[in-house]
């Protein structure tokens, strides 16, 4: 797997963020935006980074999403 595609995923639409450690699903752009490549960053840390890239007016109300199942 390309290390650089693991980390935390911003839906700024949806206010949701997901967990990336395997190749099972890469969430794609535009919808989602790569926030770090840290993939054990808290929800806290998250939010931060977030606010720091002005990626979503009120980071407040993000929220841990979770991965689609393939089917």
């Amino acid at each position: 797997m390309d290390s650089s595609k693991v980390g935390i995923y911003l839906n700024a639409k949806d206010a949701k963020v997901v967990r990336i450690t395997s190749p099972y699903w890469i969430p794609e752009a535009p919808a989602w935006v790569l926030l770090t490549s840290e993939p054990n960053a808290s929800l806290l840390t998250v939010r931060q980074t977030i606010k720091d890239k002005k990626l979503m007016r009120d980071p407040s109300h993000v929220v841990w999403g979770s991965i689609p199942v393939k089917q």
